[in-house]
């Protein structure tokens, strides 16, 4: 009975189905002025609004992804259990196999007709930071015209919170880039699908945070390292994009610009062009201002040279917040850098605008990446 079953769902649908009526029944007999009765009629009033907000909760953290169990909802994220005790040498690497998931792609049983799914835990060295990720191999990787190639690989982030199995069964990262795969208008490219959030609860915005969490070190590096040490990847920045909505769109955004020798390029799904500052983020850059102004996007475009790297940016019209911004971000790319971007007329900050830009984005992604 996990937080995104739907039997849980199901089960309070019911349960609010069943207290509006027992309201309307004993309604009639609550009328009286006695305490009794008072108590009676706040009771299922109460348990009645209670039942119909936790139904509307569940319903809409099924559809987005906000939260993977009862353990992340309540800030208690059980993490698997890492091993610490290996060696590497200059090539090991630190990644741990977890087991496949299984996708809705047809003949998934099939690793060379459909390609398939890891799930692996990635164990920072430099960072100390371990986090799960799913790794999603194109057919190709398994077929013996391919067995000697590498590949590009692209990471896939989500929002904050955020869950990493919304990205293939919401998003359907994997499905998207198999249907451009058969149309002939991608190349196969390694999905490293996961969370922002790698040092759950705290939304780290993937800076290094004095005295905190390394996060941007386990992107820029300890997450390249591991996954090229694991899987036929190329190492080299022209082989590796990044990309992601939200909270991840900004992280793709600054981890490119910020780290050109990791990424070249990045694609930004509705992200913002700075870290906010909030009670989940914290004091994400320890009092020092240098370091707020070095990861403020629009700050970097004015005062810092432009990195040789290439740039996606989407927006709205109506609906995101983000569109002057992005209009601003735009006009602020300098050569060397290249900027392209996907701006739809309306299209809200959710997983349906998303679903709309990702294809496009994700052909753009391919046409610039080199193993």
């Amino acid at each position: 009975m996990g937080l995104t079953s739907k039997k849980v769902l199901l089960l309070t649908v019911l349960v609010a189905v069943a207290l509006f009526v027992l309201t309307v029944w004993l309604w009639p007999r609550l009328s009286k002025g006695n305490w009794r009765a008072v108590l009676g009629r706040i009771g299922l009033l109460f348990a009645t609004q209670v039942s119909l907000f936790a139904a509307i909760g569940l319903f809409a953290n099924n559809t987005f992804g906000f939260y993977a169990s009862w353990a992340d909802l309540f800030g208690q994220e059980q993490q698997p259990g890492v091993v610490t005790t290996y060696k590497t040498g200059p090539h090991g690497t630190n990644l741990k196999m977890l087991g496949t998931e299984r996708l809705s792609i047809q003949g998934a049983s099939v690793p060379a007709t459909a390609g398939r799914l890891d799930k692996v835990l990635i164990r920072g060295a430099k960072s100390d930071i371990a986090s799960p990720a799913y790794v999603y191999l194109p057919p190709q990787y398994f077929q013996k015209k391919y067995a000697h190639k590498k590949f590009p690989a692209a990471v896939v982030l989500t929002g904050y919170p955020g869950t990493a199995e919304a990205l293939f069964k919401k998003l359907h990262y994997p499905q998207t880039q198999y249907s451009l795969l058969e149309q002939g208008r991608i190349q196969p490219t390694v999905l490293v699908m996961m969370r922002p959030t790698v040092a759950p609860p705290r939304d780290t915005e993937c800076v290094d945070i004095p005295r905190g969490p390394q996060t941007e070190t386990f992107f820029a590096h300890d997450l390249r390292h591991d996954i090229s040490g694991q899987y036929r990847v190329g190492r080299d920045a022209k082989s590796w994009g990044i990309m992601g909505d939200s909270t991840g769109g900004y992280c793709a955004l600054k981890l490119t610009m910020r780290n050109p020798e990791s990424y070249s390029t990045a694609v930004s799904l509705s992200g913002d062009y700075k870290a906010p500052i909030d009670a989940t983020t914290g004091d994400l850059f320890g009092g020092s201002a240098q370091l707020k102004r070095e990861n403020d996007l629009l700050w970097r475009q004015r005062n810092l040279p432009a990195p040789k790297v290439n740039l996606l940016v989407t927006s709205s019209r109506h609906g995101e917040d983000n569109y002057k911004n992005t209009l601003k971000f735009i006009e602020g790319t300098k050569t060397p850098s290249t900027i392209a971007s996907i701006i739809l007329d309306s299209g809200g900050h959710n997983f349906n605008t998303w679903s709309r830009e990702i294809p496009a984005a994700m052909e753009w992604m391919g046409g610039h990446l080199r193993a």
